[in-house]
């Protein structure tokens, strides 16, 4: 299992479009994915899961992937939040 702490440095916080996005590239990925936030775990791949957590802009989230290509979905997540979860 490969964990990492990704910033949400989108202003309105992880709201539909950056989970949107999120969600779209998770999902390519065999990995299984969790988010955590003040001590709530949700399915990464799961966009109801991730709107319900209400992370606001310049939150921290810990992401985890367990599975055959764990490190590859991590820094493609991470990716995609450095990039303020423009395509």
């Amino acid at each position: 299992m490969e964990r990492l702490t990704i910033a949400v440095h989108v202003p309105l916080g992880f709201h539909a479009r950056p989970v949107s996005r999120w969600v779209s590239l998770a999902q390519t990925f065999q990995s299984h994915i969790t988010v955590t936030f003040r001590d709530k775990t949700v399915d990464g791949k799961s966009a109801l899961g991730l709107m319900a957590l209400a992370v606001p802009g310049g939150a921290e989230l810990e992401v985890c992937a367990s599975g055959p290509d764990e490190q590859e979905a991590l820094a493609a997540l991470a990716g995609l939040a450095s990039r303020s979860f423009s395509a």
